[in-house]
Order: C-alpha cells, then sequence, then structure tokens
C-alpha cells in the first residue's frame, strides 16, 4: 500500500509538473525521462503521429550511451519517420503491424517485449542495425501508446532494457505497465493541450497576418507598411531590453510580452479595413468614386457652347456688329478656357491655396450654365434622398458652375465612437459635425493637400477603430494589453496625439517604440506611389524635429540611433538611393535640449 501511494503521488506530481509545461520540447523531455525513471528503462524514446500517418521519431534518451536527440557522443543515429500504412502488390493500402511503434499506434494497446532479438513477430531489422553501429544492444521493449480523451493514439511512447538493482537487463514487470500506461495518459493529454493551444497560436498568428496583407493590398498607399512596422518594432524593443541606458534598465519582455508586442504590432492598423479607398486613395480635392472635375469640365463647355449660340443668334437676328460680337465671343472663351485650367490645377493640391486663388476660385463659381433634363432620375437612393432636402426647381434651371449643395452634405450614418465625450474608451477626437461634405468649392478651397476635414478625420479614424476592433476581442489575460500598444502609436508625447490625448508617461515603452517605428516606415517607405521615398538623412532629421516638439520619444530615439537599428533596418528595407551617410552624434545636442 505504500509503494501504491507513492505511486499515485509520483503519477500526481509528474501530471502537476507536465500541465505546467509550456515549451514543447521540454514537456516531451519530461515525459520521456519521468517514464524511464518510473520503470527503471535505460533508454526511450517518443514518437508523434502526423496527420498523413506517420509516427515521427521526436526524442530519444539513453543512459549508457549518453545519446541526446538525434544522435551520440559516439555514433550518429537516425531514426526515420516509422510509417503506419503501406501498400501491397496490388496497391491496396495496408496496415503496417510488422512495426512494433506502428502496430501499438494502430491498435492502441501496450507490448511488453523481454528481448526483441527473440520476437519474430515484429521486425526489428533496424533496431539491429543500429545496435551494430552503436555496440548497444537493445533487449526488453515497453511500447506504450499516447491516447487523448477521445481515445484516438497521438503518439507512442517506447521505453527500452528495463534495469536491475545490480544494472542487469532484465524484462519490463508487467507490474509497471498499468503506471507507465496512466503516466501515457497523463502524458497525451499534456501534449493535447500543448498541440491545441500551438494550433490555435498559429490560426490567430495566420489571421492577424491575412488581416494585415488584405489591409496592405486594400491601396497601393499603404504597400508593406503593416508588415514592415511589426519588425521595426520587434527590432527597436530587442535594443530596449539590451540596452545599458538608464531609460531602459528595469525594461524586458518575458515570452509572453514578445508575443503580446507582435499581435500588436500586425495589427496596429487593423481599423484600416473600415477606411473607405476613395478616401485613402484621394488623388486630387474632386475625386471621389472618380474625380468629379470631368463633371466640372462638362459644364465649362456647356457654358462655352450657350455661348457660341447666343452670338451666333445675335448675329442671325441681323446684328450690326458682328466683328465685335465675334471678338467678344473669342474672348469670352479663351477666358473659359483659363478659368478652367485654372480649376484644374487647384484641383491637383499641389499648390498652396492662398487667398488671392480662394478668390479667383469663388468668381469662377459664380459662373452658370443650364440645366434641362433631372437630376433625379437614374440615382441611388441615398443621393436621391439628399437632393429631396431640397423641393425641385422646374427645368430649364440655371446653376452655378461650382456649388456646395444641400445634397452634397453626407450625415453621419453610424454611432461615432469618438463623438461622445462619456465614450467609454476614452477618446478625446474634435468629431466634423458631418460625415462627407462633397460640395465642390468645398472641396477645391481646401488650403493644403487634397482631403477635407472630413476626410481628414476619416483616415485618422482607422485608430479608434483599431482600438474598438481589439477592445472587443475576448484576449486572455497574457494578451489583454495588446490595443493600448497597437493603438498609441499616434498619441504624442506633449498629449496633442489622438485618439486620447495621452502624454508620454501615461504610454507605454511599446506603444511609443511603435510610434517610432510607425513614422520612420512612412517616411522611407518606397511603395508610395504619391510621394518619393525620403533618404535616411531627410528622416533622420524630420524624426529629430518631431522629437524637439515633443511628439517622439527623445530617449527611444536616442536609442534608435546609437543602437543602429535604423541602419539596419535601412539596409534591409530602404532603396539604395536612399542610403546616404548620417552622423547620430550631430542630433544627440537637440536630444539633450529635447529632453
Amino acid at each position: 500500500m505504500a509503494n501504491d501511494q507513492a505511486s499515485f503521488k509520483r503519477l500526481i506530481d509528474i501530471g502537476i509538473a507536465l500541465s505546467a509545461e509550456k515549451n514543447p520540447q521540454r514537456l516531451m523531455e519530461t515525459i520521456l525521462l519521468e517514464a524511464k525513471d518510473i520503470a527503471d528503462a535505460d533508454a526511450g524514446t517518443l514518437y508523434i503521429r502526423t496527420k498523413d500517418d506517420q509516427l515521427k521519431f521526436v526524442i530519444l534518451r539513453t543512459d549508457s550511451l549518453n545519446l541526446a536527440q538525434g544522435g551520440t557522443t559516439g555514433a550518429a543515429i537516425t531514426l526515420l519517420p516509422v510509417q503506419m500504412y503501406g501498400v501491397d502488390e496490388q496497391g491496396v493500402r495496408q496496415p503496417n503491424y510488422k512495426n512494433i511503434v506502428s502496430r501499438v499506434a494502430l491498435t492502441g494497446e501496450s507490448i511488453n517485449i523481454a528481448d526483441a532479438y527473440d520476437a519474430n513477430e515484429f521486425d526489428f531489422s533496424g533496431t539491429r542495425k543500429i545496435d551494430a553501429g552503436t555496440g548497444y544492444r537493445s533487449q526488453s521493449f515497453l511500447t506504450i501508446p499516447l491516447k487523448n480523451r477521445l481515445g484516438y493514439v497521438i503518439g507512442v511512447l517506447q521505453l527500452i532494457n528495463a534495469k536491475d538493482a545490480v544494472n542487469t537487463t532484465v524484462p519490463f514487470s508487467p507490474s509497471i505497465v498499468p503506471l507507465i500506461e496512466a503516466l501515457a495518459s497523463q502524458a497525451a493529454v499534456a501534449l493535447e493541450n500543448q498541440n491545441l493551444i500551438e494550433a490555435q497560436k498559429r490560426l490567430l498568428d495566420s489571421f492577424i497576418e491575412l488581416i494585415a496583407s488584405a489591409v496592405d493590398a486594400k491601396s497601393p498607399y499603404t504597400g508593406g507598411h503593416c508588415q514592415r512596422v511589426p519588425e521595426l518594432t520587434e527590432m527597436l524593443t530587442q535594443a530596449a531590453c539590451d540596452s545599458d541606458l538608464p531609460a531602459f534598465a528595469d525594461f524586458s519582455l518575458t515570452e509572453e510580452e514578445w508575443y503580446e508586442l507582435h499581435i500588436a504590432a500586425w495589427l496596429h492598423d487593423c481599423g484600416k479595413v473600415t477606411t473607405p479607398e476613395y478616401v485613402v486613395d484621394k488623388a486630387t480635392k474632386l475625386e471621389t468614386i472618380t474625380d468629379r472635375l470631368h463633371e466640372v469640365r462638362m459644364r465649362f463647355e456647356v457654358i462655352k457652347r450657350e455661348a457660341v449660340i447666343d452670338c451666333q443668334q445675335q448675329l442671325l437676328a441681323g446684328a450690326t456688329n458682328g466683328d465685335e460680337l465675334k471678338q467678344d465671343l473669342a474672348e469670352r472663351l479663351q477666358q473659359l478656357d483659363d478659368d478652367f485650367a485654372f480649376v484644374a490645377e487647384c484641383n491637383l493640391g499641389g499648390e498652396f491655396m492662398a487667398a488671392d486663388r480662394l478668390s479667383r476660385l469663388q468668381q469662377i463659381a459664380e459662373l452658370e450654365w443650364t440645366r434641362t433634363l433631372s437630376d433625379r432620375i437614374g440615382i441611388a437612393q441615398e443621393e436621391l434622398k439628399r437632393k429631396r432636402r431640397q423641393d425641385e426647381q422646374p427645368l430649364p434651371v440655371r446653376e452655378k458652375l461650382l456649388a456646395d449643395r444641400v445634397d452634397h452634405i453626407v450625415a453621419h450614418d453610424t454611432v461615432v465612437h469618438s463623438a461622445d465625450p462619456a465614450n467609454i474608451y476614452g477618446f478625446q477626437v474634435e468629431v466634423p459635425e458631418h460625415k462627407y461634405n462633397l460640395g465642390e468649392l468645398y472641396n477645391l478651397s481646401v488650403v493644403r493637400g487634397t482631403l477635407t476635414t472630413e476626410e481628414r478625420f476619416k483616415i485618422n479614424d482607422h485608430i479608434v477603430q483599431t482600438i474598438v476592433m481589439l477592445e472587443n476581442l475576448p484576449f486572455p489575460q497574457h494578451l489583454e494589453r495588446v490595443p493600448e500598444i497597437a493603438g498609441g502609436h499616434h498619441e504624442k508625447m506633449d498629449g496633442t496625439g489622438y485618439p486620447k490625448k495621452l502624454n508620454g508617461h501615461e504610454m507605454s515603452v511599446p506603444a511609443r517604440i511603435m510610434a517610432i517605428a510607425d513614422v520612420f516606415e512612412a517616411l522611407t517607405a518606397a511603395d508610395r506611389p504619391y510621394k518619393q521615398p525620403k533618404k535616411l538623412s531627410e528622416s533622420i532629421k524630420i524624426m529629430s524635429f518631431m522629437v524637439q516638439d515633443q511628439h517622439l520619444d527623445g530617449e527611444l530615439f536616442r536609442l534608435f540611433l546609437e543602437s543602429g537599428v535604423y541602419k539596419d533596418y535601412a539596409n534591409k528595407f530602404l532603396l539604395p538611393e536612399q542610403l546616404d551617410e548620417i552622423d547620430p552624434a550631430h542630433y544627440l545636442p537637440a536630444l539633450v535640449a529635447a529632453s
């Protein structure tokens, strides 16, 4: 009874140890070593069943030959996968019962053999060959299936050469078999749990990378951003872990925290899936799904035709100042051509819209043209609803060349998380009154670039959507900081960032690291169709200004330069023509002043 109690306690202790082990390799080694110890076996091997019904050798331990996995200090040992099925001469698939490991896996029953060399029922030719090469003598074998909760064999444990008190090889005692089977059952559960965790982890990783790839593929303006930022983030994080600088003396990451950072970095822009492509890709001021400059051009064409028709009608009516009318028409047409060229130039958004340019644009907008067809037929229901905010005017109707109409206003149609001051996420974002303003004069009057206030908000809103999406995912405890890390890369050290206006001390180190990675990748990216990639020196200079303005963390930027992370990343991802020389020491005085 005392021996039984000791055995039960041993099994309980082993079960606790197996359930606590998170490293797959250490788990398999623990299983094998504990089984060897309980059975007083000299050697042991562990096989894991694969999806294609092979038994893959994963670990081997032998005391007398000091064997390690896959080999020995004396002679190398290679154990090939065991095939559970073969094909006979007629091409029919048959179970492999000749191999003892395969037999146990197929039947789910343990086999105890006193001497392999006398067991003619099984093919031990491979064992004899290994013995001949190593000088070892494989004699007694105890082969046990590892069954999961459903009784499915997921692996096979094989113990070799039981030893008695004087270290003589003896058969395995039948009384030890139930104990090893109990251990094998615990081991199978632990292995299956580990496999399930690993499978879930692989699925999560694949899904995360799929989302990031989808965001990048959605628009050529993002390119490989969602793939490069994680790599740069992890490079700078490793430098912080290795750093002797006082600011990072207490900074380190556990294995779980590294995985948490990995997920956060890959998901840092997942909210961009909610951003319309025509906003992200807006190349001109009037562009939505198409460039509405084409509509404006046709209105100019109509006005020009109206001018020509008016002149012709006066001439046909017998006007006596024909030459004067023709001269006025030529000047009028030339002015319209010049006006359209100006509007077209404004549409590009390349030149700053000074007051005089805005004034001329407003004057051009006052030109009128005649519409004789209804603008309320054959259009989408949403646009029709907007047009019905005003009564339809009788045709024909005179309209402005450039208009800011009531139907150009698109209202917010869904809950805007950042609009509520009491929102549960802590967002502090100024939300425009309207979702979009498609007004032609309004869009052409954008002072710099092509985006309106509403569109810029929509683009910035991707980080709000990222946080909302991630906060609503049931992350386990060891991944609970993913939303904070992923959602903080647009915050600034002085509290002027978005969406929560966090100060530097309110941001975690990984979030501040990702902010630097996000900016550097954006500055140096060579796959943005709307801009030329900046050289290394230009990018570092811009980032140094951002440090001085308290937008980026000065200590992390110092580490970014002094550790050489910027150079390692540049050598891997930047074009050769971007790789000019910089002197990190040149920026250190500015960093000291900023801190």
